[in-house]
């Protein structure tokens, strides 16, 4: 009998990817990471004591243990003081990414491993396929529920010991499933806001060591001086809201510039690029295409993909270069490349042309 440990937040979704391989025989254990929160706050989203408390009696229901895994120390080093740095920077980072590559799919999987178990599994919307020797990931069948975006990351390794059982149905089927088990998870809303902060992520930043909120110029693409802003970490590309601005159309974020701590707006049209040039690039199958690939990407988890030209220009780093232009491509968030349904890799954008 193969042992799986089961990566658990007390949601539908690894709740029932814990049922599911418990009912097709493998020998699950469930787990749960305790992570970093913000000194005073509520216990960390994705481990609250409610979490804690829905994930433990999965596991009683189920006669499996379970696991506590403290990463507090590891999260904050790896997850928030990135979050925070890239703010620092100018660039608006995407923290999930950041767990998934360090915490859930590093220190967790090696945990499992640890434990005699042969796999890790989460609740995540995507498919793992093994086919002529390699493995894929691919996306969910759910279009509207697909999360293979958060996991580009992944290589042969972390595949090679990763089970997603959820990545052929779609939410609802999973909801109804869990309600057919009298799951207590089945109706719960999902969070989609920074699980390590009390709340508005701009007032956790501005008491930060290294993140400086101080106004500057707001200017347009001529360089004429529009307005002043509170502090660059507050804003991101494409922003509409919050500028203070009287114009007589809508004005966007363009271009966060920290060497002049300046602001950049411009109308809708202007946010349009096509090209970006991504770093920290990974490929799934562990090799970066020898020629320029035709594919689609996606530039952050909502977007839709679009058709693209992928080249690999050496070292960590490649270009994507759009057949359309794209809105707001952002720097610090992720680009993830794919053929169809075939996750290739992905990166952190880190220049816009």
């Amino acid at each position: 009998m193969q042992t799986v440990l089961v990566a658990m937040s007390g949601g539908v979704d690894s709740s029932i990817a814990a049922v599911l391989l418990h009912e097709q025989g493998y020998q699950v254990m469930g787990g749960m990471m305790r992570l970093w929160v913000e000194e005073g706050g509520p216990a960390n989203r994705c481990c609250s004591p409610q979490a804690m408390d829905d994930a433990s009696r999965v596991c009683q229901m189920l006669g499996v243990p379970f696991h506590i895994f403290d990463f507090e120390d590891e999260f904050k080093r790896h997850v928030v003081d990135y979050f925070v740095a890239e703010y620092g920077r100018g660039r608006t980072p995407n923290p999930c990414l950041a767990c998934n590559r360090e915490i859930k799919f590093g220190l967790l999987l090696e945990r499992a491993m640890a434990l005699g178990a042969n796999y890790l599994a989460t609740g995540h919307y995507a498919r793992v396929r093994r086919e002529d020797g390699q493995y894929q990931l691919l996306k969910g069948v759910d279009a509207s529920k697909d999360q293979s975006y958060v996991l580009y990351m992944l290589g042969q390794d972390e595949l090679a010991h990763l089970l997603l059982p959820l990545g052929g149905y779609t939410k609802e089927e999973v909801r109804a499933m869990a309600l057919e088990r009298e799951l207590t998870a089945a109706d719960r809303e999902e969070s989609q806001e920074i699980c390590f902060t009390m709340g508005d992520y701009r007032q956790f930043l501005s008491i930060q060591p290294g993140v400086v909120f101080e106004s500057g110029p707001i200017l347009d693409v001529e360089g004429r001086v529009m307005g002043r802003h509170k502090g660059l970490p507050a804003y991101t590309i494409g922003q509409r809201e919050g500028l203070g601005i009287a114009a007589p159309q809508a004005l966007y974020v363009l271009e966060i510039d920290t060497k002049r701590n300046a602001l950049v707006v411009g109308q809708r049209s202007d946010l349009a690029r096509r090209e970006l040039t991504a770093k920290e690039v990974t490929f799934v199958s562990g090799r970066p295409p020898l020629e320029p690939v035709h594919i689609t990407a996606k530039i952050r988890y909502r977007a839709v993909a679009s058709e693209a030209l992928l080249a690999y220009v050496g070292g960590d780093a490649a270009k994507v270069r759009f057949t359309e232009p794209q809105p707001a491509i952002t720097p610090g968030q992720g680009v993830v490349c794919y053929e169809e349904d075939v996750v290739l890799g992905g990166g952190i954008i880190d220049e816009v042309g």
